[in-house]
């Protein structure tokens, strides 16, 4: 399955392609994979994750996570960090939905309360919160605020009162990223995001009620940190992004950089890692505008939590402050971000590419919200529908290992295409029902693509990064209740 290429064993977790194995490698790639997982990767992933490490100014390695799998560019699932001083910036190795995130939310209520209301619950967040291919939410924004959500991102939601104050204290980068340039930003990609914040989107997005049983709570201490505090607790996990805005954008500077990379003598193994120097006028303008849709993507998950507290108070005739509806942590998994790390004894500034893989802090960092220093930042890690979803939390091991980095999800196994062919989701629908999960879905084909047998096995998975202690398991989120676009 690895076309050929040589590929050592560095422990049972660890696999990696030496720099010898393709013309042009600047650094080793390494995957983190299990035997299993290894032997299930396609092709491709081995491919990319090698031309991803031929990139200039990347440092030490070309990293892919155990959900990895082929995407545009890069792997989903890959990880690359070059210098900021004579690497590069690539829209391939961010993803076109840019800050596309995971945000995770605790309540005080319990499965005995909501289990003959969960129809009710599910029926009115589908009703509330849009899903779907060009679903539009029910802000309508001049120009100039939606500007100001590009530069402000969360912060403009608590000025107009769509949050709470300390809500930002639980997102990355409380939920607004310096350097957004709306200048940078094209007239198509406005036009295409300015009405379509609140929604949720298609493909692999949801938003999904979830169940904790005691059993499935690993480290009770951490946990309960993290707002994770009584056996049977509901909580509610959602996942989207910048939706048609952060894809302009991509799709804008894609064409720019393939125009420009003669310009720069950027020889890429493949044309969808297009790229320029990040400090290059064109790298600069694509950060800019990167931000600009990141903190958009802030915005909308924020938007979305304004909604869910909405739905919640409705059903159970409380306020969401008395429900105890609070952000345990929203993060990012498209992303590139400035970050410093020490390389060969020296602390420097990379601009650290996630593209489908979730920033991984350990405890001490200052990034991280006063009340999660001590254990380690929150990781969000979303499964299929049919099969649950992890709360984790990073280590002081990512920070060495992979730019304090880890994986984002279960990866997919199966086309959409092939999904489609095996699966119908008027079955899917009856089956999940069977085993206690009420689906709302836009589109039965589309919930085709997202069958749980298209997925790899998500504990196997968060097994692979919590053994090489990458990232450490603390609850297992079971679902009960999900919607999909």
């Amino acid at each position: 399955m690895n076309g050929g290429m040589k590929i050592n064993k560095i422990s049972d977790w660890i696999w990696e392609i030496p720099k010898t194995e393709k013309e042009g490698m600047l650094v080793p790639a390494r995957i983190y994979a299990s035997n299993t997982l290894l032997e299930k990767m396609d092709q491709g992933v081995f491919e990319q994750i090698t031309n991803v490490a031929c990139l200039p100014g990347i440092q030490k390695y070309a990293l892919c996570m155990p959900d990895g799998h082929w995407g545009y560019g890069f792997p989903i699932g890959g990880v690359a960090a070059f210098s900021t001083e004579d690497g590069i910036i690539s829209p391939g190795g961010i993803g076109f939905d840019i800050n596309c995130g995971m945000r995770l939310i605790t309540t005080n209520l319990k499965i005995e309360e909501v289990k003959p209301r969960l129809s009710d619950l599910v029926n009115e967040l589908y009703r509330s919160i849009p899903a779907g291919v060009g679903s539009k939410g029910f802000l309508k924004l001049s120009l100039s605020d939606f500007k100001e959500v590009m530069i402000k991102g969360v912060d403009w939601c608590i000025e107009k009162g769509y949050g709470w104050p300390h809500d930002r204290e639980r997102i990355e980068e409380k939920g607004r990223i310096a350097g957004a340039d709306p200048s940078k930003v094209s007239e198509r990609a406005i036009t295409r995001g300015v009405n379509q914040l609140g929604t949720l989107g298609s493909g692999n997005h949801y938003l999904e009620v979830q169940l904790v049983k005691i059993e499935n709570i690993f480290d009770e201490k951490i946990a309960k940190i993290f707002g994770i505090k009584e056996k049977d607790q509901i909580v509610i996990m959602f996942h989207c992004g910048s939706r048609g805005f952060g894809h302009q954008i991509g799709t804008d500077y894609l064409r720019i950089f393939d125009k420009t990379k003669k310009k720069y003598g950027m020889n890429v193994k493949d044309r969808e890692l297009a790229c320029a120097p990040f400090n290059s006028p064109e790298g600069v303008d694509y950060y800019a505008a990167m931000v600009c849709a990141a903190n958009s993507a802030f915005v909308n998950r924020q938007i979305i939590t304004h909604k869910i507290r909405e739905c919640i108070s409705r059903v159970f005739g409380s306020s969401a402050e008395k429900l105890g509806i609070e952000i345990v942590y929203d993060v990012a998994h498209n992303i590139a971000k400035r970050e410093k790390y020490v390389i060969d004894g020296k602390l420097k500034e990379l601009l650290v590419h996630r593209k489908g893989s979730t920033r991984s802090f350990g405890p001490g960092r200052s990034e991280l919200p006063e009340k999660y220093r001590d254990a380690g930042q929150p990781v969000i890690v979303g499964g299929s529908m049919q099969t649950g979803s992890y709360l984790l939390v990073g280590t002081d091991r990512a920070m060495n290992e992979t730019f304090g980095s880890t994986m984002h999800g279960s990866g997919r196994t199966m086309s959409r295409r092939a999904a489609k062919k095996r699966f119908r989701g008027d079955q899917l629908i009856k089956d999940m029902k069977k085993d206690g999960i009420i689906v709302k879905a836009v589109s039965l084909s589309g919930l085709a693509e997202e069958a749980g047998f298209a997925y790899k096995n998500i504990s196997e998975v968060v097994e692979t990064m919590d053994a090489s202690g990458i990232s450490k398991k603390v609850v297992k989120l079971l679902p009960i209740g999900n919607i999909k676009g």
